[in-house]
């Protein structure tokens, strides 16, 4: 079942819309770099999807992903 989305909420004027909580199992995470448009698309697509933004395995920082050079030395 899809659940009612922020954009779809606020579109109806349901200005204290609270989406249902979803545990962070039921979505996956990603790796995409912050403020990258990877990242950006996302987060819209989880919004358009009535999930939530964030989820607590999410890359926070470079120092966070596979794409990290190895250690020279």
């Amino acid at each position: 079942m899809r659940q009612v989305s922020v954009l779809d909420a606020i579109r109806d004027g349901v200005w204290d819309y609270e989406p249902e909580s979803i545990a962070a199992e039921e979505y996956t995470a990603t790796r995409a770099m912050p403020g990258t448009r990877d990242k950006l698309d996302v987060l819209a697509m989880r919004a358009e999807q009535g999930l939530p933004l964030w989820h607590d395995e999410d890359r926070m920082s470079y120092d966070d992903g596979v794409d990290r050079p190895p250690d020279v030395g």
